[in-house]
C-alpha cells in the first residue's frame, strides 16, 4: 500500500501552482480592484447625519420599573413609532418637501443605546444638507407626536373627571334637597347625611385631581444632540470596497491557478512526476545545475555531485548479474542524451569499465554528434556504421581522452541503424561488452519519438527516465512508463531536468575532470618529434589499434584485445 503524502506536501504543491501562475492570481487580483473602483464610482453618495432624543414618561407611560422594555417608557415600542406614518407626515410637513412621507420613512432608522432612555435617529439622504434637515424633521416630529398624543390622552382624563365632578355635584344638590326635608332625628335624615358626607369625599378628590391634571405640563422629551452636516458620505465606502473587489479577485485567481494546474498536463516541478506520474524521482537537476544540454558536468561541482548521488542510488539498486542500463527520455531533446553521458562518466569514475552507446539518432542538425561533442571523440565512426557492418565492434570503440575508464560507441554518421535496433548484430554486440565485466550505459531516443527506445529497452536489465520539465506532459510519462513495462524493463526511476537549452556557438565545453589522458606508445614509424610537433600545434594524434591476424573481426571482443582506440583525426585509411 502506497504510503499516505504528509499535510506538507499538499501545502507545497498549492504554494507551487500559485507561484508556477502567480500572473493569472495578479491579473485576477488587479481585475477586482479595477471593478472594486468602478463600483465606487459608479454607486451614488449617501451622506447620513443623526439627532439623539431623550424620551421622557409622561403620565400615561405606566410601564413598571426596570428594564429596556419594562422601565417608564417602552424603547423598543418609541423606535417603531418613529418610522409610522404619523410621524413621518409631520417631519414630511417640517421638510416641506413633495417627497411622500412613506419614502421618508424608508431613509429613517432608529438606534436605541443600551441601558439608556435615548433614541438615536439617523436620516439617510443624496445630500449632506438634506440628511441634516430630515434627521432635525423626524426627531420634532416625533416629540411633537408624542407631546400630542400626550396632550390628547390628558384632555380626555380631564373631560372624564368634569363629567364625573359634574354627576357627583347634581347628585349632591339632590341629597341636600331631600336632607332639608328630612325629619330631624329620623334614621333618613341620618342616611342622607352619610349619603352627602360620601359624595362631598369623592367630589373634593375628583376635584384635585381635576386641578392637577389642568396644571401639567405635557413634556414627552428632548433633542439633547441634534443633527449635522455630515463631512463625508457614509456610502460606498471607497476603501472597504476596494479591497473587497480586489479580495474576490485574489480569490477567483487562486482558483483559476489552482484550475489551471489541476488541468495542465505538462510537468513542471519533480513533485509532479513523482505524484502525477507515479515515478520514482532517482535525482532532480536545476538551472543552476544544468545550464546547457551539452555539459558533461563537473564531478565536484553541484551538477557532478547530483549524477554521484544517482549513480551510487543505480548501484544500490542493480542486481550483482545487471549490466546494460538504458536511458531514454519522454520527449524529444537531448534530455536523456546529458542524463545517460553523466551517469556514464560518474560510473566510470569509480574505475569500472564503462561503455556508452550512443542510441539516439539525432532530431535534427542542429544536434548532431552530442556524445561526440561532449566527450571529445571522432563522430564517426558509430553505431550506425556498426549495425551496418561497415566497421567492427573494435573500430567503433573510442576511449574518451578525459575519462580512461569510459568509452563511447557514438551515434556514427548516418541514420540507417533506424530499423537495426531489433537486429542480432546488435544483441550479439551488447553480449560481448556485458562479458567484460563493466557496465553498457546505452543512450536510447525518447520513447515519443519511435519505438527504438523500447526495442533497446528489450536487451537492457534496468531503465532510467529522462523527464525534462516544461516540455514533457504526464500522458507522455504514462506511456513511457507502460511502454517499459510491456517488455519487461525494470524502471529505477527519473531523473528530472530544467528544460534545457542550447550551449552558444564559440563556448567551449568545460572538462569532466582534470585527469590527464593515459599515455599510449604510437605504433607508427615516423620520428618522436613529429608526434611532438604535431601535437604543438594542436592536431590529434592517432593510437594505431593492432589487430588480430584473422581475417575478420570477431563479434565477441575481449578487453584485452583492444590496444589502442583511433582518435577523433583518424579514418579506416589509418587502420589499414
Amino acid at each position: 500500500m502506497e504510503a499516505s503524502r504528509p499535510p506538507s506536501s499538499d501545502i507545497a504543491h498549492y504554494l507551487g501552482a500559485v507561484r508556477r501562475h502567480w500572473w493569472i492570481a495578479l491579473v485576477a487580483t488587479a481585475a477586482g480592484l479595477g471593478v472594486g473602483t468602478a463600483v465606487t464610482q459608479a454607486l451614488p453618495r449617501t451622506y447620513e447625519s443623526s439627532s439623539s432624543v431623550l424620551v421622557q414618561s409622561v403620565d400615561q407611560d405606566v410601564n413598571a420599573q426596570g428594564g429596556r422594555t419594562k422601565g417608564a417608557v417602552n424603547l423598543d415600542t418609541e423606535a417603531q413609532l418613529i418610522g409610522s406614518g404619523a410621524v413621518a407626515t409631520k417631519a414630511a410637513a417640517l421638510l416641506r418637501t413633495d417627497v411622500s412621507p412613506v419614502e421618508l420613512a424608508h431613509s429613517v432608522s432608529v438606534q436605541v443605546p443600551a441601558n439608556t432612555t435615548v433614541l438615536v435617529i439617523t436620516f439617510k439622504a443624496d445630500a449632506p444638507m438634506k440628511a441634516q434637515a430630515g434627521s432635525h424633521a423626524f426627531a420634532e416630529a416625533y416629540l411633537r407626536n408624542r407631546e400630542e398624543t400626550a396632550r390628547a390622552q390628558l384632555d380626555k382624563q380631564i373631560a372624564s373627571l368634569n363629567l364625573k365632578v359634574k354627576q357627583l355635584t347634581g347628585a349632591l344638590t339632590g341629597i341636600n334637597a331631600r336632607l332639608a326635608i328630612a325629619q330631624r332625628g329620623s334614621s333618613t335624615e341620618s342616611n342622607l347625611q352619610s349619603l352627602r358626607s360620601n359624595s362631598q369625599n369623592q367630589l373634593n378628590n375628583l376635584t384635585g385631581k381635576l386641578n392637577e391634571l389642568t396644571t401639567t405640563t405635557v413634556g414627552g422629551g428632548s433633542i439633547i444632540s441634534d443633527a449635522r452636516v455630515p463631512e463625508k458620505p457614509s456610502s460606498p465606502n471607497t476603501l472597504l470596497d476596494i479591497a473587497t473587489g480586489g479580495m474576490i479577485g485574489l480569490l477567483v485567481g487562486l482558483a483559476l491557478a489552482y484550475l489551471r494546474e489541476r488541468f495542465d498536463r505538462r510537468l513542471v516541478t519533480a513533485v509532479d512526476v513523482r505524484d502525477r506520474g507515479r515515478v520514482p524521482v532517482l535525482a532532480a537537476l536545476d538551472e543552476r545545475t544544468t545550464p546547457h544540454f551539452d555539459d558533461v558536468l563537473q564531478p565536484y561541482g553541484p551538477g557532478g555531485r547530483v549524477f554521484n548521488r544517482l549513480r551510487n542510488e543505480v548501484l544500490a539498486s542493480l542486481e550483482p548479474t545487471d549490466r546494460i542500463i538504458v536511458v531514454t527520455g519522454t520527449s524529444r531533446g537531448s534530455a536523456s542524451t546529458l542524463v545517460a553521458a553523466n551517469l556514464a562518466a560518474a560510473l566510470a569514475r569509480t574505475g569500472s569499465d564503462v561503455v556508452l552507446i550512443g542510441a539516439h539518432l539525432p532530431d535534427s542538425v542542429v544536434d548532431a554528434a552530442p556524445l561526440a561533442r561532449m566527450l571529445g571523440v571522432a563522430a564517426v565512426p558509430g553505431l550506425s556504421e556498426l549495425l551496418a557492418g561497415r566497421v567492427g565492434l573494435v573500430r567503433a570503440l573510442q576511449r574518451t581522452p578525459r575519462i580512461p575508464s569510459l568509452r563511447v560507441i557514438t551515434t556514427g554518421g548516418s541514420a540507417t541503424a533506424a530499423g537495426l535496433m531489433q537486429s542480432q548484430r546488435l544483441r550479439d554486440t551488447l553480449e560481448a561488452l556485458s562479458r567484460q565485466g563493466g557496465y553498457v550505459v546505452i543512450e536510447a531516443p525518447s520513447t515519443s519519438s519511435s519505438a527504438d527506445a523500447q526495442s533497446l529497452a528489450s536487451f537492457a536489465d534496468a531503465a532510467i527516465l529522462a523527464v525534462e520539465l516544461r516540455r514533457t506532459r504526464r500522458p507522455a510519462l504514462l506511456d513511457a512508463t507502460e511502454q517499459l513495462q510491456r517488455v519487461g524493463t525494470r524502471l529505477l526511476g527519473a531523473v528530472v531536468l530544467p528544460r534545457l537549452t542550447t550551449r552558444r556557438a564559440g563556448v567551449p565545453s568545460a572538462p569532466a575532470v582534470t585527469l590527464p589522458p593515459p599515455y599510449v606508445e604510437p605504433l607508427i614509424d615516423e620520428p618522436t618529434q613529429q608526434l611532438s610537433s604535431l601535437s604543438e600545434r594542436g592536431e590529434p594524434v592517432s593510437a594505431k589499434v593492432r589487430p588480430r591476424p584473422v581475417e575478420s573481426e570477431p563479434d565477441d571482443i575481449d578487453e584485452t584485445s583492444i590496444i589502442g582506440v583511433a582518435g577523433p583525426g583518424a579514418t579506416d585509411g589509418d587502420e589499414k
